[in-house]
């Protein structure tokens, strides 16, 4: 697979495109992608004719309707691919999807959108994965999906959410969903800070470099997402040949510092992408028309309060204060999916209820991520509470969790 990053015309800057799409209308998103691929160039110069293209989405697993917004939208996905057709007829798009409890692309409605549009949809764990070698900061070798690596062209759509661990995922995080489950569990566990769980982000995006990312910023995730935030209407689809720069101006949007993002930063830093504001270019509506303002970030990541203060003291009370996850009981409904994915044995499921062992536990949030039910809860008391409502988490879960029966050991 060539190449595929373009920073812009002088290779010292970057466009990204902001467009008006305030529904999940097949017609309207199509609209919206024209035009802003219209200020990148067109389709027809960023994909070719002969381009196998694969198109990546966010279908986070377990899979989930498309009306809780955590997955990219298969509407979003419909309009987009209306478009990538125009350029090419090799198009396949999918996901590493978890397939034990039936089909999950027809869960979320993409088998659906798929056969309307006649367009190849794999479970990449069908495919299989071949081994890499990806000299990153932490990572050797990897292995990743067949399919990516085949394709000639990748197209990355990412959803516009808040995460428990990353902050934000967007673009970069999106291309973790390439690797086999089993190894992202297991990365889970073995990278337990932050700063090392972004730079195997970063490492695996070296590999999995896309040439085009439209983000689903349609409805959008505040909170304390992947899966467990709230949702929350911006009405934007962003595009941009530079995937680092695109998370960079989504951040804007939401009031993020887009260097607080570490994937943002570290893959910046690399020389990936353009992570800097300042030399980004802005095309199509006003950063300012569709700014949003008071988005709520993860109860784990007061990072708009810790941003002020020295970057020493702010590691140090991360390292020390870091969110811990506790269940809920009236509303764990004892499904395992939490069990499952815990990558050191802390989640458990006993008498219909999970429990998590404080002692085993290492705060990775997978658990949290993959709840569906609202169940698992990210939990800071005490100077770790006051700073959460320092940088605005009033009324946030932690406070509903604190009043509710917990099941943690």
């Amino acid at each position: 697979m060539e190449d595929q990053f373009r920073a812009g015309p002088d290779g010292r800057t970057a466009r990204v495109a902001i467009a008006r799409a305030r529904r999940y209308d097949r017609d309207e998103i199509r609209a919206a992608t024209t035009k802003a691929l219209a200020f990148l160039g067109g389709v027809e110069s960023i994909i070719r004719p002969t381009d196998r293209v694969f198109v990546k989405t966010n279908h986070l697993n377990p899979p989930s309707p498309a009306e809780r917004g955590i997955v990219t939208h298969p509407v979003f996905v419909e309009g987009v691919l209306s478009v990538l057709r125009e350029a090419t007829s090799h198009l396949v798009v999918g996901d590493d999807v978890d397939s034990r409890l039936g089909d999950g692309f027809q869960v979320s409605g993409y088998r659906a959108m798929a056969e309307r549009l006649g367009v190849r949809l794999v479970n990449l764990r069908e495919e299989g994965f071949v081994e890499v070698d990806c000299r990153g900061t932490i990572l050797g070798k990897v292995l990743v999906s067949r399919t990516a690596l085949e394709a000639d062209r990748i197209v990355d759509l990412p959803k516009l959410k808040t995460h428990s661990l990353t902050l934000f995922t967007g673009a970069v995080k999106n291309l973790y969903g390439a690797i086999p489950a089993g190894l992202r569990t297991r990365f889970h566990g073995e990278y337990t800070k932050s700063a090392d769980f972004a730079q195997v982000l970063v490492d695996l995006f070296s590999v999995l470099r896309p040439c085009l990312t439209l983000m689903d910023g349609v409805v959008a995730m505040e909170g304390d997402g992947p899966a467990g935030g709230t949702l929350r209407e911006l009405g934007i689809l962003l595009a941009s040949e530079d995937a680092v720069a695109l998370d960079a101006v989504a951040c804007r949007v939401i009031g993020l510092d887009p260097l607080a993002v570490e994937t943002t930063r570290f893959a910046a830093e690399r020389g990936l992408g353009i992570g800097r504001l300042e030399r980004i270019e802005l095309l199509g509506e006003p950063l300012d028309a569709v700014a949003a303002s008071g988005f709520k970030l993860p109860t784990g990541a007061p990072s708009r309060f810790l941003s002020r203060i020295p970057p020493p003291i702010a590691r140090a009370i991360v390292r020390q204060l870091s969110a811990r996850p506790v269940v809920l009981l009236d509303r764990c409904v004892g499904c395992r999916e939490c069990e499952k994915i815990c990558p050191v044995g802390a989640a458990t499921v006993s008498d219909g209820k999970a429990r998590i062992n404080r002692a085993l536990c290492v705060r990775c949030m997978c658990c949290h991520e993959v709840c569906r039910f609202g169940a698992i809860q990210p939990l800071r008391g005490g100077l770790p509470g006051w700073l959460d409502r320092a940088a605005g988490h009033r009324g946030s879960p932690q406070d509903k969790a604190r009043g509710s029966p917990r099941n943690d050991l």
